[in-house]
């Protein structure tokens, strides 16, 4: 087992406090998601919401994983062009 840094963390409090908003707001069914503003049920998706308001507020949370938005634009116009 790899020792951790002393005084390194990776998320911030504040990220963590956006989450935990976001679970509960799941959890009582008031959570939406962002553009087709539905019920969000996904505990996975709850953890993004937050995770996504946290970065918006500033907070230190590491940059999402997965393709970047180059490749994900290059990829819609390629599907556009075959159909």
């Amino acid at each position: 087992m790899a020792a951790k840094k002393s005084g390194h963390r990776k998320y911030a409090s504040a990220a963590g406090k956006k989450v935990e908003r976001a679970m509960h707001e799941r959890a009582t069914g008031t959570l939406r998601s962002g553009r087709s503003k539905k019920r969000v049920t996904s505990r996975k998706q709850a953890i993004a919401i937050g995770l996504s308001q946290a970065r918006a507020a500033g907070a230190k949370v590491p940059k999402r994983r997965g393709v970047n938005k180059g490749a994900r634009r290059k990829g819609i116009a390629s599907r556009k062009k075959a159909a």
